[in-house]
This record gives structure tokens, C-alpha cells and sequence, in this order.
């Protein structure tokens, strides 16, 4: 749920006959959107006359997206991704691309190139420096259940002694376990922060990142709660370790309740953006604030929502993928019809109907999961204490509507100790911010609000005296 994604494309290049110049291999370049820096990397392979690519967004995590067409003949290079509102123009120009990257109206210089690429230091004064004045170990768990070994890093106050525990449940996306993104690394700077005060963290690559093994693309939320409890067993069988808690991330929110609700090893959880309301309401909670934020109309935010909320119910209500392909595609084009405007010029409608049923079906299973899940069930069997916390200026997970939702539901099933807050000028990031609008992360220096730590902090060491 927090990913800043304002490229989701591959491509494919069609070479002409007569073509001197051998444009296979790794193109490389920044695109630069406002102060946020993207690197792309385009990879050309050829076969006869024609040129096939992939596009990677490291930055993003995002490796060999999908296809458009591309065409390139006296030494220009031109790509379109009509569906997307996306184009490339370039000269080649001294082993050099240099052109423009359109993107809904707004356009940004583009250079490739076959050298390596280097981004601007971005400046991130909490991120911790070594030596760091406390016991760090390198650990191994087993998901017998998964049949995966996920890898982490344990964190001790001291190497001996006896102290509570948390464990960090990272947000929507393949994270490792810093819960990288953008230049920051909140899970290393909440896990020192903890760390120096006196409590133990544990922080895990998500299975199929980093060291832990596994699969994360076929993963639902469900699959990721099965290796927190993993990490809680694992937790139990340390001498050190007398209180295990978690704490959760935006998606991690959402898992937190779920593991606690069927383990009575679990403290007591922290939600950081916790989610209270189904996910298919989330989504078009948070599809409409960003849409606002970025200047969209409020006809097409309108239409865009209407559209969504019954793609959305077609979803939820559907058992069969298969079939679920073929609502869709009937869906969408009931939608094309009666709305032609939605539908870029140029593109064919079958070709236009196709990308949306797709883009609407991934990730797949995660985004069924995810729009049919509803926190109600779980969170009314979470029995230990419960702190939820929000940013007031968080567009992904709203904080009136999900901490209101929160502790409603908590506090109806008879758990009385639940405490939520919600923190003026915060993202959902937790960084002080001017608007909330996910394009702000990268830019901002602040990686986590110290006042949310020492709030959060103070709140674990009173509940595990």
C-alpha cells in the first residue's frame, strides 16, 4: 500500500531493416519527477529483425513489466504505451539516447545510456551508523507450515540479560527487513531506536526477499501472518526474550491482529497505520484522496470511483478466476461504452479492456485476498493490549475512518485496552510532511517522527513491566 508508483510498464522495441547502430543490451537512466529520482534500466535482446525488452525499476523493486509497442528507425527511438498515456521519444546521439518520457500530459527529459547511472545523495540523518552500542545477531527461522527458512536480524539491548520483544511486520510489496523504500529504512530506524531503550527487535526479509526464502509473489497477507507466527515461535525458544509484541506496518497492521488473534504468546500489538475497514472500502478510500492530491477532477474522481467500487464487487464476490476474467472484461467494456472518454485515443477497445482486467487482477492472489479481507473477525478476538496510530495527512490508510474503526470494533468485543492517536502533519510513512501525497516521500529528509517513537515506546515498556 505504499508504493510510489508512477511507472508500471515494460517494453518491447521492433527494429527496422537497414539498422546499423546494435542497441542490445542494458540502457540505463533517471528519470527525475519533481525531486523524486526513478532509475530504469531497459533490456534489449534481439532476435532476427526484431528487438524484444524489459524495463526494471530498482528503485521500485519492479523487474520486466509489460509490453508496448516501440518502434526504431533513423537513429530515433519511440515507444507508446497509449493505454498508460506514456511516451518515449529519443535521438541517438554518441552511444547516447537522449529524449523526452511523457506521461499523462506532464513530460520529463530522458537520457539512456550503457554506463552505470547514479542517483543524487539524498540526505537521511536518522538512518543509524555503526558501531551501534547494543548486541546485533544475525539469525535463521523455520515457517515449518511454508516449508521456508526466513533471515533477519535479532537486536539485543545487551548481548546478556532478559528483555521484551518486538517483531517489525512490514507493509504491502516485497520488503526487506529495513522495510526499504525510496532511500529510507524506517524498520532499521525504529528497530535502533527501540533497541537503545531498553527493548529487543526482530526484523525479517519477507519470504522471497533478500535471504529469506520462499515465494512472495504468490503470498497473501494470510501466508505472511503464517511467518510472523513463525517468528513468534521462533522468539519463544530465545532465553533472552520474556515478552513478545508486534508491531505492524500498514499492511503489517492488518496482519498484526490476525496473528494475535490465535496466539496467546503475543503482549500486545502496535498498528502504524492499521487497517479497520474492509479492503475493497481501503482502496477506494485511498484511490480517491491521492487522485485528489495530485490535481485529478473531481468528474473524473468521481467516474474513476464508480467505475472501481463495481470492478471491485465483482472481485470480492467471485470464486472462479477464470470466470472472473470474463465479468471483468464484459464489465469494463459496459464501462467503455457508456463512458468513451475513459478510454485513451488510439487504443483498440479489445486492447484496452485487456490491460484493465489485468492490471485489476495483480498482484494475483494477494489483491483478491486483500479486497475481500475484512479486520472485524480478527481484531474481536485480539485479547492483549492494542495501541493504533496514524498520520492525520495519511492518503492510503485514512486515519479518522480506520482508527475510529479500530477501536470501535476492539472495544465491542470486550477489550477495554485499546489507546489510538492520531498524529497532526504525518504521512503514512509517519514523516512530517505538507501534504500527505506518497510523491513527497522520497523527498523528505525524515525518515520516521521521533514523537511516535518515544510515544510508542513508552507505551510498550508500561504494558510490559
Amino acid at each position: 500500500m505504499k508504493k510510489l508508483l508512477l511507472i508500471l510498464f515494460a517494453i518491447s522495441f521492433i527494429g527496422k531493416k537497414g539498422l546499423a547502430q546494435d542497441i542490445t543490451g542494458s540502457w540505463n537512466g533517471t528519470l527525475k519527477v519533481g525531486t523524486v529520482q526513478l532509475r530504469l534500466v531497459v533490456n534489449i535482446s534481439k532476435t532476427g529483425n526484431a528487438y524484444n525488452s524489459t524495463l526494471d525499476s530498482p528503485d521500485q523493486g519492479a523487474k520486466g513489466i509489460a509490453v508496448t509497442k516501440t518502434t526504431f528507425e533513423n537513429a530515433k527511438l519511440k515507444f507508446e504505451i497509449p493505454v498508460a498515456q506514456i511516451e518515449y521519444v529519443g535521438d541517438f546521439k554518441n552511444d547516447k539516447f537522449f529524449g523526452t518520457f511523457k506521461q499523462s500530459g506532464k513530460e520529463f527529459p530522458l537520457e539512456l545510456s550503457k554506463g552505470g547511472i547514479s542517483v543524487a545523495a539524498v540526505k537521511r540523518p536518522q538512518e543509524p551508523q555503526k558501531p551501534f552500542p547494543y548486541y546485533s545477531e544475525e539469525i535463521t527461522f523455520e515457517n515449518p507450515k511454508a516449508q521456508i527458512t526466513l533471515a533477519g536480524t535479532l537486536t539485543l539491548p545487551q548481548k546478556e540479560g532478559v528483555f521484551p520483544a518486538v517483531i517489525l511486520i512490514s507493509g504491502s510489496g516485497p520488503q526487506n527487513r529495513d522495510e526499504e523504500l525510496l532511500g529510507h529504512k524506517p524498520f532499521l530506524v525504529i528497530s535502533d531506536y527501540l533497541t537503545r531503550h531498553g527493548i529487543a527487535v526482530l526484523r525479517f526479509d519477507d519470504r522471497g526477499v533478500g535471504q529469506s526464502k520462499g515465494v512472495f509473489k504468490t503470498a497473501t497477507s494470510a501466508d505472511h501472518a503464517s511467518d510472523v507466527a513463525s517468528a513468534v515461535a521462533y522468539l519463544k525458544t530465545r532465553k533472552e526474550i520474556n515478552q513478545i509484541g508486534l508491531m505492524g506496518h500498514s499492511e503489517g497492521g492488518l496482519i498484526a491482529p490476525m496473528v494475535a488473534a490465535n496466539n496467546n504468546q503475543v503482549s500486545f500489538i502496535v498498528l502504524l497505520a492499521g487497517t479497520g475497514i474492509s479492503g475493497d472500502k481501503l482502496l477506494l478510500m485511498q484511490q480517491e484522496l491521492i487522485s485528489r492530491a495530485n490535481g485529478v477532477s473531481e468528474p473524473e474522481i468521481a467516474l474513476s470511483k464508480k467505475i472501481n467500487e463495481g470492478a471491485f464487487k465483482i472481485i470480492v464476490q467471485s470464486n472462479d478466476d477464470e470466470q472472473l476474467k470474463k465479468d471483468l472484461a464484459t464489465y469494463i467494456g459496459k464501462m467503455v461504452n457508456e463512458n468513451p472518454e475513459i478510454n485513451p485515443k488510439g487504443v483498440k477497445e479489445e486492447d484496452f479492456i485487456a490491460q484493465q482486467v489485468k492490471s485489476a487482477m495483480s498482484p494475483w492472489p494477494w489483491m483478491q485476498y486483500f479486497l475481500k479481507y475484512d479486520p472485524v473477525e480478527n481484531l474481536k478476538l485480539v485479547k492483549c493490549p492494542i495501541l493504533a496510530v496514524n498520520g492525520e495527512k495519511d492518503l492510503q490508510v485514512p486515519a479518522k475512518e480506520n482508527l475510529s474503526a479500530i477501536e470501535n470494533i476492539v472495544k465491542k468485543a470486550g477489550n477495554k485496552d485499546v489507546t489510538t492517536k492520531a498524529y497532526p502533519n504525518l504521512n503514512h510513512l509517519f514523516q512530517e510532511c505538507k501534504t500527505g501525497s506518497p510523491a513527497e516521500y522520497s523527498t523528505i529528509e525524515q525518515t520516521f517522527s521521533p514523537l511516535v517513537m518515544e510515544d510508542f515506546t513508552k507505551w510498550i515498556k508500561i504494558k510490559t513491566k
